[in-house]
């Protein structure tokens, strides 16, 4: 599973069949310790390949996404929480690394997975932040292009209040709500190189933040309006 000393992180590295544990511990965090709420995860295909793409305010965003995805999800992590005291976790439970300064490897990895017809989740802003999906980047985009999977925009509510860190973790019987849109699909004509991913950025960018505030209005919950503060590092 783990690359050896000198080998570099690759899709062969990651787990395949982690949902016989990863699912049922998520549920006990999810359903057990918080009680989350999920709407919309008819909109997730039951099959083939699927780009998951949330927005992000908290550092329980990951955990939540984890939980309310109907298949086992492969989620897109920054390199250094992979490299944490957690990592060992993330990696067993299917997740794999991407380096933010040169995120070329992540993508392949993810866009690997999706050629195998697997459900690959990302974080389209790049860090937690306020959450209200603008200014997403393009590796969302690159993979919509070049693996034709539709894109599921997700909304996280209610997992960091204003003003808290964004290493929050919500109280105990929280009710954090994780809401699943229609799919997002890239018109076929779109143009080929960085012009197509322009244009592939400006359609789920603005599909996302529009799902974002329909979210915000069905369940009452606004997001925290801010960047977060970050005291606590992971």
């Amino acid at each position: 599973m783990r690359p050896r000393a000198g080998e570099e992180f690759g899709s062969e590295h990651v787990a395949r069949r982690h949902g016989w544990w990863s699912v049922p511990v998520g549920n006990i965090l999810g359903h057990g310790f918080w009680n989350t709420q999920i709407i919309g995860r008819e909109h997730v295909p039951v099959e083939g390949p699927v780009i998951v793409a949330s927005n992000h305010v908290g550092i329980a965003d990951g955990p939540l996404l984890h939980i309310a995805i109907p298949r086992p999800p492969h989620i897109m992590t920054k390199k250094e929480m992979m490299d944490s005291r957690i990592g060992f976790f993330l990696r067993w439970g299917g997740q794999f690394p991407v380096d933010r300064k040169n995120g070329r490897r992540g993508l392949q990895i993810g866009l690997d997975l999706l050629k195998e017809g697997r459900v690959v989740a990302i974080f389209p802003e790049g860090t937690r932040g306020t959450g209200a999906g603008g200014g997403i980047r393009a590796g969302v985009a690159w993979l919509a292009q070049h693996s034709g999977a539709p894109v599921i925009p997700v909304a996280c509510l209610g997992t960091r209040p204003k003003g808290a860190s964004v290493a929050h973790i919500p109280r105990f019987r929280a009710r954090p709500h994780v809401v699943f849109g229609a799919p997002i699909v890239l018109p076929e004509d779109l143009p080929t190189g960085r012009a197509g991913t322009a244009q592939a950025i400006e359609i789920i960018g603005a599909g996302l933040e529009a799902h974002i505030r329909r979210a915000q209005e069905l369940t009452g919950i606004e997001l925290p309006g801010d960047q977060g503060t970050r005291e606590t590092s992971w």
